[in-house]
């Protein structure tokens, strides 16, 4: 197996296939042979499938074969397909997808790539597209067991945060409601080439089998998360007020009717509060249909 953590056998292949690394895509070779181990461990085993996006050059593909029943690798870059088909050829499991996965149909690939098998996605994701690729998989409903990413260390720290603690944002209410979401361990900026300007850290989620808390209208709700956290200086009652123009008297004692304080900010509340605010909003808004 090429030791695909090599500086110089990543420089041979950049020489003979003519590839440089993509700052627009995000690229960043991991160069530190211990991370994709310990990434691949966390995916799963003998007799489960993983769905991998944005394989690179093969180097955590290469790990998750070795302990995976099948690999799908959905891979962004043309150019890199086929290094691909060099790096992973002593995988006859390994099937390289070339595309965009926020625009390929993943429950369609998901059920014909992988029939009868428990499924986890793993990726190193480029940071710009870390929020939209985790949500995607989420709202999906893809069938899922887990979602192992790489992530900017900061965005680590976003996503895991509970919600109701200070670092709790948009992104976090909804991870949250979602799945259970840890940090694994960092990654420092030194174990990739090109070295990044930040340090990474790898973080599961763990999908729920249904969502942390019961809400009548779901796409409210995620509305009534993003309004809140839109202000962060701002009480609750301000930014929903803005969000969904509303008038603060009514939208207070609505507030006040399900136990939400007015006052609050959005990362004081918890997913079960950020539920009843919902529903006092609902309450609020013009029903549906012009009744």
């Amino acid at each position: 197996m090429l030791d695909l953590c090599s500086p110089a056998v990543i420089r041979d292949i950049q020489t003979r296939y003519g590839f440089s690394f993509s700052k627009a895509l995000g690229q960043n070779f991991l160069i530190n042979p211990t991370v994709c181990p310990r990434m691949a461990e966390a995916c799963g085993g003998e007799g489960c499938g993983v769905l991998e996006i944005g394989p690179g050059i093969g180097v955590l593909t290469a790990q998750l074969a070795l302990r995976a029943k099948k690999v799908v690798a959905v891979e962004l870059d043309k150019r890199l397909v086929p290094v691909l088909g060099e790096t992973l050829a002593e995988f006859p499991h390994v099937k390289v997808v070339q595309g965009d996965a926020l625009k390929l149909d993943l429950q369609e690939l998901i059920g014909r790539e992988f029939p009868g098998m428990q499924v986890s996605v793993c990726a190193n994701l480029p940071y710009y597209i870390t929020s939209p690729v985790i949500m995607a998989l989420l709202e999906q409903r893809l069938p899922l067991t887990g979602i192992t990413v790489m992530v900017q260390k900061e965005a680590a720290a976003r996503i895991t945060a509970a919600p109701g603690t200070r670092q709790c944002g948009a992104i976090s209410a909804a991870i949250h409601y979602y799945a259970r979401p840890e940090t694994l361990f960092a990654v420092s900026r030194g174990s990739f080439m090109p070295p990044p300007e930040v340090d990474s850290a790898v973080i599961r989620l763990t999908l729920r089998e249904k969502p942390a808390v019961a809400v009548s209208d779901e796409a409210l709700f995620f509305s009534v998360v993003r309004g809140a956290f839109s202000m962060r200086r701002k009480t609750v009652l301000n930014c929903l007020s803005a969000a969904f123009r509303l008038s603060k008297e009514p939208l207070k004692l609505a507030m006040e009717g399900v136990g939400v304080a007015p006052a609050s900010r959005a990362e004081q509340l918890t997913l079960p509060q950020l539920a009843a605010l919902t529903e006092a909003v609902q309450g609020l808004l013009p029903q549906k249909g012009g009744e």
